[in-house]
């Protein structure tokens, strides 16, 4: 582990200065930096314990909620407004990890938790992420777990966040402090796709610090799940994950909401597949039409092709479920 030097922020603005020096991390719970600095992929010369800021849960005046980024996964999980109003998002935190890593890992952490590819943690193999211009190695090797949806040639790793693709599919947005002042960015626009820059995971440049998740009002949520397909029934990184959500009127589905997990670079939110629900009759037939279209553009390679027929089964029978009320959050 790389030598590093440490200090604790007593409030957002002293973090945002000492997080854009160079060299600078900041540490919520730690469970995926400590991880990479162990295995000198990340090697920070200066760490800020961001721990002592907001983790409260707020109520909104418009029926949302506000969650502090330093608020636990597991606080959010068990939270009552977020299981009435949100189920999908506390089955997500529930199906990403053991108890004991949802006790310590931290909303702002867990948005921002890096791949889990193989190759990215060996640091034998080439990687573009952690080496700019070293090559993929993923894209002629085992590539089982990688992407089928918005990768490049330069990386096919998947963004490992369970309980991210349940924000996205919640039109969730993220409230950021940086040297610049405050601003606000939709879930869906913080990370990036890799083309060729995968080293570049998000929006955020040095200094930002992201303070909340905001979750809208949103009626639909009520009615949503998160469906997780993984090699192994506890604490596997999601192989094909899906949340999804509808309003119904009726048999007629006045608006849906999908977001996938386990195929690309980023959470992905299924806008064709949307388009493809919004209007139509809650039936097979209907969510069939809306997989296809959402999985019309997927790419598999040897050993990750069975995800597109698998994404396609796992989100109609997430809408099946949902449709026909046999699967709902408590």
């Amino acid at each position: 582990m790389t030598p590093f030097l440490y200090e604790r922020a007593s409030d957002s603005q002293k973090a945002v200065a000492l997080g854009g020096r160079t060299g600078a991390s900041f540490l919520g719970g730690g469970t995926n930096l400590v991880d990479l600095m162990r295995e000198t992929i990340a090697r920070p010369t200066l760490l800020v314990d961001v721990t002592s800021l907001s983790g409260e849960i707020e109520d909104l005046d418009d029926g949302g909620l506000k969650i502090g980024a330093g608020a636990t996964n597991t606080a959010v999980a068990a939270d009552r407004r977020v299981r009435d109003r949100y189920p999908m998002l506390s089955q997500a935190i529930l199906a990403g990890a053991s108890a004991q890593i949802r006790n310590m890992a931290t909303v702002g952490g867990n948005v921002l938790q890096r791949t889990r590819c193989a190759y990215f943690y060996d640091d034998a193999a080439a990687c573009n992420k952690r080496q700019p211009g070293d090559g993929c190695d993923a894209i002629g090797g085992f590539n089982r777990y990688h992407a089928i949806l918005g990768a490049s040639s330069h990386c096919i790793a998947t963004h490992p966040s369970d309980m991210c693709v349940a924000l996205a599919a919640l039109d969730a947005s993220v409230e950021i402090q940086g040297q610049n002042g405050a601003r606000t960015v939709s879930l869906t626009d913080l990370h990036r796709l890799p083309g060729d820059t995968p080293e570049i995971e998000t929006v955020l440049v040095p200094g930002d610090l992201i303070t909340a998740v905001i979750l809208p009002a949103n009626g639909f949520a009520v009615r949503s799940n998160y469906r997780k397909v993984r090699d192994r029934a506890s604490y596997a990184f999601a192989l094909i994950s899906v949340a999804s959500a509808l309003e119904l009127d009726g048999s007629i589905i006045r608006d849906a909401r999908l977001a996938l997990g386990g195929v690309a670079h980023k959470p992905w939110r299924a806008h064709a597949a949307e388009a493809a629900l919004e209007g139509r009759p809650a039936t097979d037939a209907t969510f069939r039409d809306a997989a296809e279209a959402e999985l019309a553009e997927a790419k598999g390679l040897h050993d990750n092709a069975f995800k597109i027929d698998l994404a396609k089964r796992v989100i109609v029978d997430a809408f099946v479920k949902l449709a026909t009320n046999k699967e709902t959050a408590k």
